[in-house]
């Protein structure tokens, strides 16, 4: 069942008029009490109840999915996603994705024919598109559990309090953010599937933020000293379409002197002012210009950063259909670094969230007003921003993306040298052909992408270098000393430099679905996840498990 406005215990106290003050907390009890509906929160779900298990999902907004939806930010994934390197889940999100495309968008012929259909065609990713389709068809995978009442998923509804004695959380307290009303829910296990690893503090189960120094890590690429506050930054997306001869310029947002003027300081520097056609190259840190054209198609031009995340290409669709292309705006331009959400007051983390609204607005009025255009005129007035694409009202996404968590203190912590390309050949001496990643006893998943770091809330231009394709330890989803809290997200044991390839969709994905797994199993055979790790049978018999399920392990072997 979906609980959102019209709760329960919202109907009874508007009967009984009661205040609200004086209406007790609901108190419920289920398996797996999963907190945080995005991406691997979403998995997780899936994974618990179709293994028998009673499960609640609570999620802060009112959009499950997190970076596919609520944050806007189209798939980023490895070059070989349509073959392997996912688990089967994921797989049947992305053709299902499709599918919707193809019965219910009006398709050439020719793009509907397509095997690999990827509806916006985008530089990111094989399968740019709107979010909204994600939301539905997510929403779509739920039902089968929803309507079994194995899964109870409330929106709008954020982690406010827990009780926890000694190794063990016994509750957590969601409140409503319709009628500020407060639930508790008991549970065997509990997974943090929040963007920031909001049940850490809340559990008190330890935790790291921020950059590790070299002396903690040995990553060649850590600073000597620690530096907790130092946090990538968040983006604030947003989608447009442009109508040519129109104008859609927005209303001039307060802060936009202050971000058109606005030179980064950085270590190395930015090449100028952010609000730019020329940004930091985030591999060689060198000027980078980018081309900008919203009628590429029609001009056979490089269309630059309109195609980057192009998540509507209207060539795709019958003629009619859509007046233009549609472009999602997340790009270096409006990264945030100028403050953190997490390990700061409510008061600052508004401050910082109301400013990076700011600045993507400001991007937008300045690809509006006087970006440069290459017949030498200022500004796309026909640039027009897409609310109904993202579901709000000022027309960026629900939620900020958020590139970095809270990471639990995990069992074992996957460190640059257990994936960076660099590292393994500095550790191995192997040669470029010959170098993997290292081989984990107790992988439960795989991913790959480049350990890819924006600038940050300390000052760091970005941090981009290659890594190998990987394997998800089970340790890193076990922290060193709580027994029933499980990561299901970007909170799991890696460093600020390996989160830079274990965030991104798929592996969040795989992230939460061996969390749900987990939680399962470890009901279902009575034996902690602690134990299942440690003792060689056990653990066995969990990786046959996941694996029957469609859950990949160990990357092909090379022919």
């Amino acid at each position: 069942m979906i609980y959102n406005r019209r709760d329960f215990i919202g109907q009874v106290s508007s009967l009984l008029l009661l205040p609200r003050e004086t209406v007790a907390a609901q108190e419920l009890k289920c398996d797996v009490a999963i907190i945080g509906g995005g991406t691997g929160g979403v998995a997780a779900a899936l994974a618990a109840a179709r293994n028998g298990m009673r499960v609640i999902l609570a999620e802060a907004t009112d959009w499950i999915g997190g970076q596919l939806t609520s944050q806007a930010v189209p798939p980023d994934e490895h070059r070989w996603i349509e073959s392997f390197g996912a688990t089967r889940t994921y797989r049947g999100y992305r053709e299902a994705v499709r599918e919707r495309y193809r019965r219910d968008f009006p398709l050439t012929d020719e793009a509907r024919a397509r095997r690999d259909l990827n509806p916006g065609d985008g530089g990111v990713s094989r399968l740019t598109h709107e979010p909204r389709v994600s939301r539905d068809v997510l929403e779509g995978m739920l039902k089968p559990f929803l309507q079994s009442r194995r899964l109870t998923l409330w929106l709008r509804h954020k982690p406010v309090a827990a009780d926890t004695v000694r190794d063990r959380v016994r509750s957590v307290t969601v409140r409503s953010l319709e009628d500020g009303r407060d639930k508790i829910l008991h549970a065997a296990y509990f997974l943090d599937a929040t963007e920031q690893g909001d049940l850490l503090p809340l559990t008190r189960t330890e935790y790291v933020t921020g950059f590790e120094s070299r002396r903690q890590t040995g990553e060649p690429h850590a600073p000597e000293q620690a530096q907790p506050g130092n946090i990538q930054a968040f983006t604030c997306c947003f989608a447009m379409d442009y109508v040519a001869g129109q104008n859609h310029t927005i209303q001039k947002p307060e802060e936009y002197e202050f971000w058109r003027d606005y030179v980064p300081k950085l270590k190395p520097p930015w090449p100028g002012k952010l609000l730019s056609w020329t940004t930091t190259h985030p591999v060689t840190l060198e000027p980078r210009r980018h081309p900008f054209d919203p009628e590429c198609d029609d001009r056979g031009t490089d269309g630059g950063l309109w195609v980057y995340r192009r998540i509507a290409r209207r060539r795709n669709f019958r003629p009619g259909s859509y007046v233009s292309d549609i472009s999602l705006v997340n790009w270096p331009q409006n990264d945030y670094w100028l403050g953190n959400l997490h390990e700061v007051s409510e008061e600052e983390a508004a401050r910082h969230l109301k400013r990076a609204k700011q600045l993507s607005l400001s991007l937008l009025y300045w690809m509006q007003t006087e970006a440069p255009r290459p017949d030498g005129g200022q500004g796309w007035p026909g640039l027009r921003l897409r609310p109904d694409l993202v579901g709000t009202e000022d027309g960026l996404a629900k939620h900020p993306y958020i590139r970095e968590s809270r990471r639990i203190q995990a069992e074992f912590t996957v460190v640059e040298q257990h994936v960076g390309v660099d590292a393994r050949r500095e550790l191995t001496g192997k040669k470029a052909e010959e170098l993997t990643a290292e081989n984990f006893r107790d992988s439960v998943g795989l991913g790959s992408y480049r350990i890819d770091l924006h600038p940050s809330s300390g000052g760091d231009n970005y941090i981009d270098v290659g890594s190998l394709p990987f394997q998800i330890p089970l340790g890193a989803l076990i922290p060193k000393r709580v027994e029933n809290l499980i990561p299901a997200a970007k909170n799991i044991g890696v460093t600020h430099i390996t989160n830079g390839c274990y965030r991104l969709h798929p592996v969040e994905w795989n992230i939460g679905e061996a969390a749900g797994l987990l939680a399962a199993h470890a009901i279902a055979t009575r034996n902690p996840p602690r134990r299942i790790r440690s003792d060689a049978k056990r653990l066995e018999q969990f990786q046959k498990h996941i694996q029957s399920q469609g859950v990949e392990i160990a990357w092909p072997l090379p022919r």
